[in-house]
């Protein structure tokens, strides 16, 4: 690694770059917007929309139009349309009739996993009647996809039970379950389904480094860091100044009082318990790929978590809310759901909000894409108080680590997540 800039993206191709992401995020923000506005008329029609298919759909559809021409018409062919498609809808209706006496037990092996680690589970059937049940369907969601078992025909009072595995490629919280069972005509035109189970939540955590040496050192001070504040108590002394009334007997210094004949009393610089921030941009136009916020999220995940395993307070944030970080899988449940934010402000702003919120920090990491320029790191600086050791780590998928100054403020640039225990190693240098 060397201590040089590398060579930044042109200011024009960074410009495209932001100009196509902001594109994209206008078109996730119109998209929340309309899932928010119809849910009240979703939620009312889901009985009925999740019974029948959009086939079913087309087909009533035709039969009101067949039914509608024959009328108007007098053509007997469709006539005959609509009384096949009808009856062929009711024979249909009577395969999702009917109930069935069966339950089921999910087992997930582990609720916690990293990215590339499968989670294992069971699941059991158990038929709760006295009569054989007709083999059927079972599907098991896990998050936006899911898994579909076929169940054979079980006597009463019987069980079968099925090991799965759920691979997991990327973060996220997935939900698992409800396990449900499916009634379904053989045309697949309606689709009836009766939950067996509780969901369960399935948390994919971002894989993370350890951060050894003096880039642990350099987030770590166990004896208290100290900062150009002068107090009249503390443990880092400073200076000797006059007597004033009203000060602290305890801090009289007898030496100096005796050689100068006046009363003579310690100051001190003002030391502070190191307290991590970490400020997480969230923010859609910062980033160039999905793989840098993956990127991201693993090095926000790696120090905070050094942090708290060394009891040293952390406070971490993304663009729009704080993360919980009492321990360290609480914090890394936090940052398996984290994702782009709709209306995520510029960093600035987030700097600007995290001052105003939390007091007291030593050091303040910056995490951010590549897209972010340097006049916005420097308006993000500006927000901190002068006392906060402010780090910012870029981070720019595939590229060679690099580490700059600008002004009091250092800029690592990453490219790997494995890179980041040398890059802090340079920046605590």
């Amino acid at each position: 690694m060397t201590t040089t800039a590398g060579v930044d993206r042109g200011s024009a191709g960074r410009r495209i770059v932001a100009v196509r992401r902001r594109v994209v995020n206008e078109a996730l923000d119109a998209r929340a917007w309309a899932v928010d506005r119809t849910e009240r008329p979703r939620r009312l029609l889901r009985p009925l929309t999740s019974v029948v298919t959009p086939t079913a759909w087309v087909l009533a559809a035709l039969v009101v139009a067949s039914g509608w021409g024959a009328l108007r018409l007098g053509w007997v062919e469709l006539r005959v349309v609509a009384a096949f498609l009808l009856v062929l809808l009711a024979i249909c209706t009577v395969f999702v009739l009917g109930r069935h006496q069966l339950a089921a037990r999910l087992d997930l092996t582990r609720d916690r996993v990293v990215v590339g680690e499968r989670a294992n589970g069971r699941l059991v059937l158990i038929n709760q009647s006295s009569r054989r049940t007709l083999p059927m369907t079972i599907e098991l969601p896990v998050g936006p996809t899911g898994a579909a078992f076929d169940l054979p025909s079980l006597k009463g009072s019987t069980e079968h039970e099925d090991l799965f595995a759920i691979p997991t490629s990327r973060r996220a919280v997935l939900t698992v379950g409800p396990v449900r069972t499916v009634r379904a005509d053989p045309l697949a035109l309606l689709r009836r389904e009766q939950d067996l189970t509780d969901e369960q939540l399935l948390y994919v955590h971002p894989r993370t480094v350890r951060i050894e040496g003096s880039a642990a050192g350099f987030i770590r001070d166990l004896e208290g860091q100290t900062i150009r504040k002068i107090t009249d108590s503390d443990v880092a002394f400073h200076a000797l100044r006059g007597y004033v009334p009203g000060d602290d007997r305890r801090y009289i210094h007898w030496k100096s009082s005796a050689r100068t004949g006046t009363l003579m009393v310690r100051q001190f610089e003002e030391t502070r318990r190191s307290h991590l921030l970490v400020a997480l941009s969230t923010r859609l136009d910062d980033y160039a790929s999905d793989e840098e916020l993956e990127l991201a999220v693993g090095v926000a995940g790696s120090l905070g978590v050094q942090a708290i395993a060394d009891d040293q307070q952390v406070s971490a944030a993304t663009s729009l809310r704080r993360l919980r970080t009492p321990t360290a899988t609480t914090f890394l449940d936090e940052l398996s759901g984290v994702e782009y934010e709709a209306r995520a402000p510029r960093l600035s702003e987030v700097v600007r909000r995290l001052a105003r919120e939390v007091q007291g920090a030593s050091v303040a990491i910056i995490v951010c894409g590549s897209v972010v320029d340097a006049a916005e790191l420097r308006r993000a600086r500006r927000h901190l108080p002068l006392d906060v050791r402010t780090v910012v780590v870029r981070v720019e998928d595939g590229v060679a680590p690099t580490i700059r100054r600008m002004a009091d403020v250092s800029v690592s640039t990453v490219g790997r997540l494995d890179d980041l225990p040398t890059a802090m190693r340079k920046v605590a240098v």
